[in-house]
């Protein structure tokens, strides 16, 4: 098990940066080679213009000393088509991977003195192409050194019969060879391109990727046992990274408590049902059947002990549903008429100075029964920790936006130790452990009451002062019809 988590922990971050990598990779090469392919392509096409236009030139230029009938040279008049081909081809100077060639009835005679790949004035295919054409005429061909753009032009003397043939050529393949090796050179930096975003994106996937390994290092760190582990956080506030980092701390967070809490209570249920199960089973182990006495006392004990379990059994169950979404339910209530109504239950709880303080008049939106229910358990709570003639007040009131209903008492108090655990389940405090039988759950009951409707429970209490518990709820103020 351990060496399969090792293996996940050093191949899966890996997997991941490779994939980013792969990712930022491809997307650069298709950036270099689109951006590779439309310069090569807008270099070759002004190449072709550049030749194009250079074609045109020669042939106005080849018209021009035609046109004239005068050798420019000699001052003479020309007396034949092949003197005029010369003429041409030894007047004009050609540039580099250009051909100027002259024929005279279809045979090969004049060319220039710039170097060419090839011979066109041997090639056999190239001189019947444009040795005899009748007119202007622009095309390509396909030599052994690549292809060939030319521009043939019939040049012709009055006296003359004889038929002549200028042309101009371009060797395009090696016109272009500066569009390809600047398409090499942009290749080449792309090359290297790619080798930079690729260090540089391992760099950065490391760096983006540290606080997913982080998470997957504290998973496997935690087990049933141990939940403390946590991820470190670094990083800016409002990075994703960082409040997935927080985000998950605060997950564990909520885990460990929860866990906690579980085991408490799991350990407080026990040892609670213990109890009463132990008090039974020690009784019926001594008990004679044939004492009648003895089996009534019996009897009763182990009723008084099922009573007891099956209130704490209904307790843990009614603060599980507490956590249920349909543990409430509001509806508009007179909240005048609801602490009457629980005064009025209430003060039959034991013989004590029960008090009416005051009520608050308006409706608000809560679950009567789930309030009823809590002012119940906290005025049972606080006749448990008080004596006969002792004073209780209830009361409600409306106070900032918010619903308070109170109960206060003249008892004994509770110590600054045991405030900060009476919420607790199964919890009680020191002042009248003596005197309760109860769980301990009464006040953790009245929490999950108030905080499923939004609210709060405050604690006011000094040790022989009395205690104050206080409802606090969110108050959706609708005043009564009368007083609108």
């Amino acid at each position: 098990m351990t060496t399969d988590r090792r293996a996940l922990r050093r191949w899966t971050p890996r997997a991941a940066r490779t994939r980013i990598i792969g990712w930022v990779l491809l997307l650069v090469l298709v950036a270099v080679a689109l951006v590779t392919f439309v310069t090569w392509r807008l270099l070759v096409r002004g190449v072709d213009e550049r030749m194009d236009t250079a074609l045109r030139a020669e042939v106005e230029e080849f018209t021009a000393i035609a046109s004239a009938d005068v050798d420019p040279r000699t001052g003479q008049p020309f007396t034949s088509a092949a003197d005029v081909l010369e003429t041409m081809i030894t007047y004009n100077l050609a540039r580099p991977n250009e051909k100027f060639l002259g024929y005279v009835d279809g045979r090969y005679r004049f060319q220039s003195r710039i170097e060419a790949p090839v011979l066109l004035s041997r090639d056999a295919a190239f001189t019947r192409l444009v040795g005899s054409v009748n007119g202007t005429e622009a095309g390509r061909y396909d030599s052994a050194a690549g292809e060939v753009r030319y521009l043939a032009v019939p040049v012709t003397l009055a006296g003359d019969p004889s038929r002549g043939v200028a042309v101009v050529a371009y060797f395009a393949d090696q016109e272009r060879e500066s569009a390809d090796e600047s398409a090499r050179i942009m290749l080449l930096v792309g090359a290297a391109t790619m080798l930079l975003a690729a260090a540089g994106a391992w760099v950065v996937a490391g760096r983006v990727l540290q606080p997913v390994r982080d998470v997957a290092a504290t998973a496997q760190g935690i087990t049933e046992t141990d939940l403390s582990g946590r991820i470190p956080v670094e990083g800016r506030p409002g990075d994703e990274l960082t409040e997935l980092a927080v985000t998950v701390n605060a997950m564990l967070d909520r885990v460990e408590r929860g866990a906690a809490a579980q085991r408490r209570f799991l350990d407080d249920a026990g040892h609670e049902l213990r109890t009463p199960i132990t008090i039974v089973r020690g009784h019926l182990d001594v008990l004679d059947a044939a004492d009648p006495d003895d089996v009534r006392e019996t009897v009763a004990l182990v009723d008084d002990e099922l009573d007891r379990m099956n209130r704490l059994v209904s307790d843990l169950l009614l603060l599980a549903r507490a956590e249920q979404p349909a543990f409430v339910r509001p509806q508009p209530v007179d909240v005048a008429a609801l602490t009457a109504d629980v005064f009025g239950k209430v003060r039959r709880l034991a013989e004590r100075e029960w008090v009416l303080e005051t009520a608050a008049d308006a409706d608000v939106p809560l679950d009567p029964q789930r309030v009823t229910q809590a002012l119940v358990a906290l005025a049972d709570n606080a006749a448990r920790y008080t004596a006969p003639g002792d004073r209780i007040a209830l009361g409600s009131q409306l106070s900032g936006g918010e619903l308070r209903f109170w109960v206060a008492d003249t008892g004994p108090g509770i110590a600054e130790g045991d405030r900060a655990r009476v919420f607790e389940r199964f919890a009680r405090g020191a002042a009248g452990a003596r005197r309760s039988d109860g769980a301990g759950l009464g006040l953790s009951i009245v929490q999950a009451i108030a905080a499923a409707h939004g609210g709060r429970v405050l604690l006011d209490s000094r040790p022989g002062a009395g205690t104050t518990f206080t409802v606090v709820l969110p108050a959706d103020v609708q005043l009564p019809e009368e007083d609108a």
